[in-house]
């Protein structure tokens, strides 16, 4: 009996750590049991000093329930009922707790329902209580890599190796862990260089190994929100949020998508919670002096605005430009204010600058094109004009942006005629005694007689300009004609002022016919003829 009892018990050891016990033996053992302890109990007491704690464990009734609760687990897992599964490996460890194998089931489920960290846990649990365990060490090894601990893992599938030298999934395993390791050196080499879209790319391999490691989400999450690809980075940091709302990092990168999206309000409650839960969180403590720096002083400049302090709010928007280059979009927002404070202080050409840099930052900003398209308006740049004002309405088909849009085609059709404004030297709301008195002047400057010693070709251009003064102090001159031409009106006209309804020789005549002794030109090309009057001087008594 002692001989039986004692080849059973170690058979049983065998099989409890192997994990593949007979229900045969399951069946019988607690009879056998019994009848040993009852004759080793009367017979010698110290024989239980030649079993081990693992011996003796299996000798316990509570050994027999494990096992039972192991084999329903291993039906469950069979299966796919995961769940079910864990929950008997679960009563079976609670039967055996020391038993290596219970944990390495566990373990196997866990990783099924993707609880990676627990499944860590039970595989360095399972291979403590037996190094031996090769099961266990390529468990642990699978949850590191998947968790993105690459060397550990690495660790990991050596001991395997050490185990069994020939077992090809360590192999494989090994080699995939090196290859993440190299991935990770090249995402940190790309973030040094600022290389954003490179640290993409690697972080997306890494996690087609690694696809529970939260550091990789959130480089690549950050990386995403500094190339502007705000939805994507919010969605990989909200993914994090949603299974552990503690994440610091991922408090951070939410915060940052906003700020970057210029809701910076917002964003600094994210990096205040941020550095609640990680005190030395550096980035966030940066991103957050950052915003808040950044916030007062566009309110500053938008203050200054408001007071028509327009110098005060030009020098604060160009402070504020300096806080955060990488601020996209509200650097885009502070450009066009300090276009807009520009164009008030009559720096039109720096406005333009300023509108062009804003849209470089962001080419969806409507109202940049339109601040532009105003100050090409002001500088009588139309055909630059008509483009940007084309864009915003291909954008934002208004009413209003269609009414911008036809006034500076009206202009750019207006300016390809001749600007009788220029001609006569005078302002757009020159006054009717101004417009008198720019005719004569241009008409006694560029009178032909004033250039008779010149050579045949300036005689020419002189009559030309001399038949140009006339024609627009015709239009000019005339309230009805004048409105018309303000308008655009005339642009429907075939004709209506290009020298043919009217006679530059009457026009001279009629301004300064009442001068004695009479004068005449005949108004065909290049002929005039003056009789009993001396014109050159008139020239000098009238030209000032």
């Amino acid at each position: 009996m002692f001989f039986f009892s004692y080849a059973l018990g170690h058979h049983f050891e065998s099989l409890n750590s192997t994990c593949w016990a007979k229900s045969f033996t399951l069946s019988i053992f607690p009879l056998v049991y019994c009848l040993s302890l009852f004759y080793v109990v009367s017979t010698d007491f110290s024989y239980f000093r030649t079993f081990s704690p693992l011996t003796l464990a299996s000798f316990s009734p509570l050994s027999s329930q494990a096992e039972g609760f192991k084999e329903q687990g291993n039906a469950f897992y069979s299966q796919k009922d995961y769940s079910e599964a864990f929950n008997y490996y679960t009563r079976a460890i609670d039967a055996s707790p020391r038993t290596a194998s219970y944990y390495g089931n566990r373990a196997a489920t866990l990783m099924m329902l993707r609880r990676f960290r627990e499944a860590l846990e039970d595989s360095q649990q399972a291979v403590r209580l037996d190094d031996c365990f090769m099961k266990g060490h390529l468990r642990e090894g699978k949850c590191h890599l998947l968790l993105g601990n690459a060397m550990a893992a690495s660790r990991s599938f050596q001991k395997v190796l050490e185990l069994e030298p020939a077992n090809r999934e360590a192999q494989q395993e090994n080699k995939t862990a090196e290859t993440l390791l190299e991935f990770e050196r090249m995402a940190d080499f790309g973030f040094e260089k600022r290389d954003f879209r490179k640290v993409v790319f690697c972080m997306d391999r890494a996690l087609a190994v690694a696809s529970a490691c939260h550091r990789f989400k959130i480089l690549k999450a950050e990386c995403l929100a500094l190339l502007g690809r705000y939805p994507e980075a919010q969605s990989v940091a909200s993914d994090i949020l949603r299974m552990d709302s503690t994440n610091a990092d991922a408090l951070y990168v939410r915060g940052l998508c906003l700020y970057y999206e210029d809701c910076i309000d917002k964003a600094v409650q994210f990096f205040v919670q941020a550095l609640r839960m990680a005190p030395d969180h550096e980035k966030a403590r940066l991103a957050c002096r950052n915003a808040k720096a950044l916030k007062a002083k566009k309110d500053e400049g938008n203050q200054a605005f408001k007071n028509n302090n327009y110098d005060a709010a030009y020098q604060l928007y160009t402070e504020a430009l300096t806080i955060d280059p990488n601020n996209i979009k509200t650097n885009a927002k502070l450009y066009c204010n300090r276009a807009t404070a520009g164009a008030k202080l009559k720096k039109l050409n720096e406005a333009i600058d300023d509108c062009t840099n804003a849209i470089k930052l962001d080419d969806t900003y409507i109202k940049a094109y339109l601040r532009r398209a105003q100050c090409y308006m002001n500088t009588e740049q139309y055909e630059e004009a008509v483009r940007d004002y084309e864009k915003v309405y291909q954008t934002e088909k208004t009413s209003d942006h269609k009414h911008l849009l036809k006034t500076a085609q009206l202009e750019l059709k207006k300016s390809k005629r001749k600007d009788y404004y220029k001609v006569l030297g005078i302002g757009k709301n020159a006054t009717e005694d101004e417009i008198k008195k720019a005719y004569r002047k241009r008409a006694l400057m560029h009178h032909p007689d004033r250039h008779s010693a010149a050579t045949p070709e300036v005689q020419k251009e002189e009559e030309k300009k001399f038949k140009e003064v006339g024609e627009a102090f015709t239009v000019l001159s005339d309230p009805k004609k004048k409105v018309r031409y303000d308008n655009g009106h005339d642009l429907d006209d075939d004709g209506c002022c290009d020298g043919r309804d009217f006679d530059a020789n009457n026009i001279f005549r009629a301004f300064f016919g009442g001068h004695g002794g009479g004068y005449s030109f005949d108004s065909s090309p290049g002929v005039f003829f003056f009789s009993s009057f001396d014109i050159l001087n008139l020239i000098e008594t009238r030209y000032y």
